[in-house]
């Protein structure tokens, strides 16, 4: 795939992500998890204290070095971010490792076979299984960290939000020069 199509393909997600209000349909079939249920759950339960001392961790530092924006508004969980998600295309035995994590212990699917750039990175398109039809989460209690840190919110860079999702980012006051307005204006343009 050409690097105009690719970036076509990848407005085409953005908008897709942006307006649709049910999950689109996926080409052939969902693949199968073939690691069984019980050990998927056993898995993400044993990470979960991990994840949230994560979490946690990064609350603090939000706290102690601040962010130019801060997220506003509340979810209206139209599940459109998880009709679409990036992620680093594996490279190596941690890559794969990483792979296998996301695929079979998280759930997510692919939705493209050939890997994508944005911005410089090899990403795969992801689909997630645990969407419900009116939007919600059917794993919400041990979804992973991409849909925990949904939106992002940048310490450096523009933020990445969805149009039409419900949050979005606002300039602190004490930040309102240049150049974080061209990032929220960036940010707004790109509609991520």
């Amino acid at each position: 795939m050409s690097e105009k199509s690719q970036q076509e393909y990848l407005e085409d997600i953005l908008h897709l992500a942006e307006n649709l209000t049910s999950p689109p349909k996926v080409q052939g079939e969902i693949p199968k998890q073939w690691l069984p249920e019980w050990l998927r759950l056993i898995l993400k339960l044993s990470y979960l204290p991990v994840l949230l001392l994560d979490l946690f961790a990064q609350k603090v530092a939000r706290y102690i070095i601040q962010p130019p924006f801060k997220q506003v508004g509340s979810c209206k969980r139209r599940g459109n971010c998880c009709y679409f998600i990036l992620i680093p295309q594996p490279s190596g035995t941690l890559g794969k490792i990483f792979y296998f994590w996301q695929t079979q212990v998280n759930g997510f699917f692919l939705r493209s076979l050939s890997p994508q750039d944005e911005k410089g990175k090899k990403m795969l398109v992801m689909g997630c299984r645990h969407l419900n039809e009116d939007g919600s989460c059917n794993s919400y209690k041990t979804r992973p960290s991409v849909c925990r840190r949904w939106p992002v919110i940048e310490y450096f860079g523009a933020p990445r939000v969805l149009k039409g999702c419900g949050f979005s980012p606002v300039l602190k006051k004490k930040y309102d020069k240049e150049p974080y307005i061209s990032l929220l204006s960036k940010s707004k343009e790109e509609g991520l």
